[in-house]
């Protein structure tokens, strides 16, 4: 098995017991500091919002979170792939659930457990819980039971009741269909539709693809018994039964001759080559079987190149992923306070999603994706984190459901909707997640340089098996397999590349070279020996040097600055030599990079509109558009300070230079940051709140970050050493294993080196 975006149980634990068991908390988003607050969040004062509730139910949706508020309701009789595990196995995925409408479309939800197999006591205790919600998600509950529960509280709940393992991948399914047949020139009226897999998934694909035009009589649906043909009666129920073809085939194989359309919900090379050599000219093939399809696009395309293929996975062009759906379609129906999500607000989606893929995607995507993404064959769906998704596909879902009569609270300013969506979403979580997917398409082979620390040693195995690149730790062999055995990781020791001085076949370059750059330094040829031999970092710096690795990351072992006089002992990274450090901060739905983090000392005005410049390479690199502001305690020239003055003429020097970002100062924090406060001064040129913050010294920005961190909650990635020649990176002392993971991409992505 490849190692590749492999995770071992070790890992997956860890994921999700630190820093705290479980996937998602809850927090307060009115204040709880006062007494005053206390007496309006709980008695007297939230007497006033039940009574109203109690004259008009309708208002519950205006001063409670039932608007926004999803109920993720599982038994745990179909996990994933691992069936009936029970109603507590089941936890981990429902939360997981949970944070995926919370990251995707900003909806709340919870995850509900219910101990109980008996569908009755699931409908009965669902429909209990009405009042609390504005929608149910029903997920990993087996057939046919499932269609029995979702139906019944369908029919008795005045709010969105939807199956997830249904009708999300039907809905994905029918938004690739939409456009594979449009690339294949075919009307799905005309179309010959197979389908494997009579489970809820399998069931509700083709209803869905019947709904928007299909013929009953063109269809064939297979289970693992063969076709489901009228007078059959092994297998069947009454789901199944309403599927049941006029046809002669009587297997998937029979089924397959002359079929426009595979759709396939059911398992591993149930598909054969044979198969696919015989369906009709251009076919289209969505081979959804996970973790594995019923055919792979290269099988598929060996026999047939005219096909279009699409997969559950996502190291394959055309990912049927529900992540496109759910999320979409319950903000879409949560917003107009919908009854229910009906036939026409799934097709909505559908064809939303369909449409998205036609046009040009954003560059942020293309670049995650180290690809450009264009419409046709290889990409007819889009993709889970193109930011359109969120602004584009909710307001078709509402307005769908506006014109069939489901909505309590119509939408009348759909632009101002999709404004508002567009303004409620968390940026930072694509950025990090597109420089990942930067950081798997270079492929660096990364150096780290403390292989005798534990969580350089996790991130390393991390970094290579999460699809990176190759990762070279420096350590001693024996202490490197140790460890690793130690963190529960005793397999990776195979995996990773372990290098040092005593096994190295340059060292004597290495050494050479040393001499010769700090000859003239006070150092001798014993000097440089014991350095090259001793020094991990200096070891690590000369591979990168000498192009014996593409990056490097060090200094969880060792202060920063000392980390730094080391490196320079190999590379030019001095304030100097045009270095700086920029600490990106993510707190909230916002970023702020800041500047100088790690190299100037007390920058002068010059060194100020270097670190700006800097900045805002870093803030583009990152997918923003660069707005700086010079921070201080004085703004615009009140109060007069000495201290402030450099802050005051370092925008000047920028002038002279014809930088092409925005940029002003010097100003406060609170002026920089918040609209409402800058717009007291409205000669300032930034156009919108600053994302690069350059402040007066070292220290401030060091007091900056950590009081953030520790008092704010707020995520830090860096400081990014920008300005050296070469792709280095410098942790701090208390770096968790994701926060050098986060240090290597970034250092993978070459966003620090210089142009």
């Amino acid at each position: 098995m490849s190692t590749k975006n492999r995770i071992t149980p070790e890992e997956a634990l860890a994921y999700h017991l630190d820093p705290r068991p479980g996937k998602y908390e809850i927090t307060a988003s009115k204040p709880m500091t006062t007494q005053r607050d206390l007496s309006l969040a709980y008695s007297p004062g939230v007497a006033v919002p039940v009574e109203a509730i109690a004259e008009r139910p309708e208002t519950a949706y205006d001063y409670t979170v039932k608007g926004n508020m999803v109920a993720v309701v599982s038994n745990g009789t179909a996990i994933l792939g691992l069936g009936n595990l029970g109603a507590l196995a089941s936890k981990p995925v429902m939360e997981g659930k949970a944070v995926l409408f919370k990251r995707f479309a900003d909806v709340n939800a919870i995850d509900i457990e219910l101990d109980t197999e008996n569908p009755d006591e699931i409908i009965q205790a669902v429909k209990l819980m009405g009042p609390t919600f504005g929608g149910i998600n029903l997920e990993d509950i087996k057939a046919p039971e499932c269609f029995i529960i979702e139906q019944r509280l369908k029919e008795t709940m005045d709010i969105p009741v939807f199956h997830d393992d249904q009708h999300g991948t039907a809905v994905i399914c029918a938004a690739g269909l939409i456009n594979a047949l449009e690339i294949s020139g075919k009307k799905i009226e005309d179309c010959k539709i197979v389908l494997n897999g009579a489970g809820a998934a399998g069931i509700a694909c083709l209803e869905l693809v019947k709904a928007m035009g299909a013929r009953h009589d063109n269809c064939i649906m297979c289970d693992t018994k063969g076709v489901i043909y009228q007078g059959r009666t092994e297998g069947m129920n009454q789901w199944k039964s309403a599927h049941a073809a006029n046809t002669e085939a009587r297997t998937l194989e029979e089924a397959m001759v002359g079929a426009d359309v595979f759709l396939g919900v059911s398992a591993k090379g149930a598909v054969t080559q044979d198969m696919v050599a015989s369906m009709a000219d251009n076919p289209v093939i969505f081979a959804m079987a996970n973790p594995d399809p019923e055919i792979t696009p290269e099988e598929a395309h060996e026999v047939r190149e005219d096909a279009i293929v699409a997969t559950g996975r996502s190291d394959y062009p055309n990912q049927v992923n529900n992540v496109l759906g759910f999320p979409y379609l319950f903000r879409g129906a949560l917003d107009i306070h919908a009854r229910a999500i009906n036939d026409e607000m799934k097709i909505a989606c559908a064809r939303a999603l369909a449409d998205l893929a036609r046009e040009d995607v954003p560059d942020e995507v293309a670049m995650a994706y180290g690809r450009k993404l264009s419409f046709g064959r290889d990409y007819i769906i889009p993709t889970p984190f193109d930011p359109r998704l969120i602004h584009v596909i909710p307001p078709a879902v509402a307005k769908a459901g506006m014109e069939t009569g489901v909505a309590r609270r119509p939408i009348i300013d759909m632009e101002g909707y999709a404004q508002s969506l567009k303004a409620r979403m968390d940026p930072t979580a694509s950025i990090l997640q597109g420089i990942h997917a930067r950081a798997r398409q270079a492929q660096a082979k990364m150096i780290f340089a403390e292989g005798d620390d534990p969580r350089v040693l996790r991130a390393a195995v991390a970094y290579q098996r999460g699809g990176m690149g190759r990762a070279l730790v420096v350590g001693r062999e024996h202490d490197v397999r140790e460890k690793l055995e130690a963190a529960g990781l005793g397999d990776a020791y195979r995996e990773l590349t372990i290098v040092n001085s005593a096994n190295s076949k340059h060292i004597e370059t290495y050494k050479e070279f040393l001499y010769k750059r700090l000859q003239r330094r006070g150092f001798d040829r014993h000097d440089a020996h014991k350095l090259a031999m001793r020094d991990r970092h200096v070891f690590a710096a000369l591979m990168l040097a000498h192009g014996h690795g593409d990056g490097m990351i060090t200094g969880v072992t060792r202060k920063s600055a000392h980390v730094l006089e080391l490196i320079n002992k190999v590379f030019d990274a001095k304030p100097s030599d045009g270095a700086v450090g920029i600490t990106a901060l993510l707190s909230k739905g916002r970023i702020v990079l800041i500047g100088d983090t790690l190299v100037h000392e007390w920058p002068s005005e010059n060194d100020l509109a270097d670190i700006a410049t800097r900045g805002a390479q870093v803030a583009r690199a990152l997918g923003l558009e660069p707005r700086v502001a010079f921070v201080s305690f004085s703004t615009f020239g009140y109060p007069v300070s000495e201290r402030a003055s450099k802050m005051h003429e370092a925008p000047r020097i920028l002038d002279s230079r014809g930088v092409d970002f925005e940029y002003d100062g010097e100003m406060a924090v609170d002026v920089a940051l918040n609209p409402e406060a800058m717009a007291q001064y409205p000669f300032c040129r930034l156009s919108g709140p600053a994302n690069v913050l350059v402040v007066p010294a070292r220290h401030s920005a060091s007091i900056s970050v950590k009081l953030m961190q520790e008092m704010g909650g707020a995520t830090v990635i860096g400081p990014i050493l920008t300005g050296v020649p070469a792709p280095l990176q410098i942790c701090s002392t208390v770096s968790t294993v994701n926060d050098i993971l986060n240090m290597a991409v970034i250092a993978a992505c070459r966003l620090g080196q210089s142009k």
